[in-house]
């Protein structure tokens, strides 16, 4: 596991300080940096990016050889490539991979020779509804070789022409390689935080997630938290599956998690829900999205997805959401060589990672209190907390904007409206039963966890709460 000596002593989970403009620029270097390397399953391209990553936040990396075997499964030869063409006999290059590592199939195998333009054609994959789009094709367990092309150019190429195809690459044993880290708690509580990284060339997919996953978890190194949680960087599928068979019973232990991806396209945010549907994961994503009144889609589980088909297998049942702004599947360039760096925005990656850290802020300050004065609304004129003149609250004639009670919540240059500040404390009150965590009372009054939760421990200073040691309901 990665080292936590960054961690801070105490303190309070926030992220009030975080420059959202420096962060667009890192982001913005760090995809035209890793845009145009080669990543797969397995492979340089894989350890590149991950070393590349690791200059940003502190993880480890690890290897899994290949011939593993896990669970139903086995770890493939790695596989790389130095180059790949399909020339004329003249040597004119029609189709390079070094224009565009889409070009060739992932997994390809080494091939070279002179092929008739009818086989060639069988080895070839276009788009006739995007024909300017190069897609995304791969042959990762059936040893076969493919090119990819726009269909408008498959269009021009000489029927009755021979073809020379070569395919400069390895596929031999070697290992995946993924990277981890884990971020230790106190509450007893696990949360993943699990993205993949295994395309080459596409920038919403999956590109994005992989650079939100890698600020995400070193802003999370940066400040105290109560929970634990364990990002993972993956190849899909295959990596996750590796991994849930190294680390089984640490996996049956995580209470929920969160996968970044196609987090950074111009669409609509995007929520996938977990298998259950009202888990606690639901339920702060679906607060975070409310509480920044975001016009957003709602996608219920399903199984054709990323790895949280996985992670939330039978054995293991954790229950993974998704926020995403164009989620795969659902926008026209997915897969494809228009999913590029003019299609997304460091800025909607940002965007994205201010949910991220608002939906873990949740999960952090969603905690219980008890009341030390359960018999009856506490006094609360005496404590400074009440209006020193009554009869106002609640009064339609008055502009509540203009009482001291109602404030703004700052995150970053944002400002976040809290409700009324005495509906904060007698809801915090009324509810502080030892097991009612503030995640329930937000859901039921409509305040942010974020208010309740300063309001609860201004409370505490008064002695009129104290802190139990469940998470909340």
């Amino acid at each position: 596991m990665c080292a936590e000596d960054r961690l801070p002593n105490g303190g309070e989970f926030t992220f009030r300080e975080l420059v959202w403009e420096r962060l667009e620029q890192e982001a913005d270097l760090l995809l035209r940096d890793l845009f145009p390397i080669c990543r797969s399953l397995t492979g340089e391209g894989v350890r590149q990016t991950l070393r590349q990553l690791k200059a940003v936040a502190n993880f480890e990396m690890h290897e899994v050889p290949s011939g593993t075997k896990c669970f139903d499964w086995v770890v493939p030869d790695e596989w790389n490539v130095r180059d790949a063409f399909i020339a004329d006999l003249t040597g004119e290059r029609l189709v390079d991979f070094r224009r565009s590592n889409l070009h060739l199939a992932s997994y390809s195998v080494p091939f070279d020779g002179v092929v008739s333009f009818e086989e060639l054609d069988t080895h070839l994959h276009s788009l006739p509804a995007l024909p300017e789009a190069i897609p995304y094709r791969t042959t990762y367990y059936n040893r076969d070789w493919g090119f990819c092309l726009a269909h408008r150019q498959r269009e021009t190429l000489d029927r009755n022409a021979d073809y020379r195809v070569v395919i400069d690459a390895t596929l031999q044993p070697g290992g995946l390689t993924y990277g981890e880290c884990l971020l230790p708690g106190t509450s007893g509580e696990e949360y993943l935080v699990s993205s993949y990284c295994c395309h080459p060339s596409l920038a919403n997919d999956n590109l994005s997630g992989v650079i939100l996953w890698t600020l995400l978890l070193r802003e999370l190194q940066s400040r105290p938290h109560r929970h634990a949680y364990r990002f993972i960087l993956v190849p899909e599928t295959i990596g996750a599956i590796a991994y849930l068979s190294l680390h089984t019973e640490e996996m049956r232990r995580v209470s929920g998690g969160l996968i970044p991806t196609t987090v950074a396209g111009p669409g609509k945010f995007g929520f996938k829900r977990t298998y259950l549907g009202d888990h606690r994961i639901d339920r702060v994503i679906e607060l975070t999205l409310r509480e920044q009144r975001l016009d957003y889609v709602a996608y219920p589980f399903d199984i054709n997805g990323s790895d949280e088909t996985q992670y939330s297998a039978p054995f293991f049942r954790i229950p993974i959401g998704t926020i995403s702004k164009d989620k795969y599947y659902e926008y026209p360039f997915y897969h494809t060589s228009l999913d590029n760096l003019e299609f997304i925005s460091a800025g909607g990656l940002i965007d994205s990672l201010k949910l991220y850290m608002l939906t873990i802020e949740k999960l952090e300050l969603d905690v219980q209190y008890e009341s030390q004065n359960p018999y009856s609304e506490p006094m609360l004129g005496k404590r400074g907390l009440y209006p020193p003149t009554g009869g106002s609250i609640k009064q339609s004639a008055v502009d509540p904007s203009k009482s001291h009670h109602d404030r703004t919540y700052s995150i970053g240059g944002d400002n976040v409206a809290y409700g009324s500040e005495l509906d904060a404390i007698r809801w915090v009150m009324f509810t502080a039963d030892g097991s009612t965590g503030l995640l329930e009372v937000a859901e039921t009054s409509g305040l942010p966890v974020r208010q309740l939760y300063d309001t609860a421990e201004n409370l505490r200073r008064h002695g009129l709460l104290q802190r139990t040691a469940g998470q909340g309901r």
